[in-house]
C-alpha cells in the first residue's frame, strides 16, 4: 500500500445533529455537507475563503455555502480527507434536504404579471403624474 493510499474504511460513523453543533470552537470546528461530517479544525488556516467562512458554517449544515461557491475536484479530493462520518439519518429530517432550493427554483417561470402587467403600471402611473405636473405648472 503507498503512502497517499488509505485503508479500506471501516464501518460509517454515525453523528448526532447535537453531536456536531458542539463541534464549534478553535479546537474542534466540524461542518456539514450533504450529510458528511468533516472536521476542518486542521484546515482553518488554509482555507483559501479564510477561517471565517469555515467558522460561520461550524456546527451545522455548510451544504448550500460550499455547493454555491463551486469547489473545484481538488478541493472536494481535499475534503474527502477530512470526513470523520455522517449525520445520523434521524436527523436528517431536521435539515434541509441538499440541493432542495435548486430544484424549486429552476422550475420557476416568470410570470406575465412581472413581465408586463406592472411595468405598463407603472409606466401609466408615470405618465399620468408627468401630465399633472406639467399642467399645473402652465398655470
Amino acid at each position: 500500500m503507498g503512502a497517499s493510499e488509505k485503508p479500506s474504511p471501516g464501518p460509517i460513523r454515525y453523528f448526532r445533529l447535537s453531536e456536531i453543533e458542539q463541534q464549534n470552537s478553535v479546537k474542534s470546528t466540524w461542518i456539514i455537507i450533504n450529510y458528511k461530517v468533516y472536521d476542518v479544525t486542521k484546515f482553518l488556516e488554509e482555507h483559501p475563503g479564510g477561517e471565517e467562512v469555515l467558522r460561520e458554517q461550524a456546527g451545522g449544515d455548510a451544504t448550500e455555502s460550499f455547493e454555491d461557491v463551486g469547489h473545484s475536484t481538488d478541493a472536494r479530493e481535499m475534503a474527502r480527507t477530512m470526513v470523520v462520518g455522517e449525520l445520523h439519518p434521524d436527523d436528517r429530517d431536521k435539515m434541509k434536504k441538499p440541493d432542495e432550493s435548486y430544484v424549486t427554483t429552476l422550475k420557476e417561470e416568470p410570470s406575465w404579471w412581472s413581465n408586463w402587467v406592472v411595468p405598463a403600471l407603472a409606466a401609466a402611473i408615470v405618465t399620468a403624474m408627468y401630465h399633472i405636473y406639467t399642467s399645473e405648472s402652465d398655470v
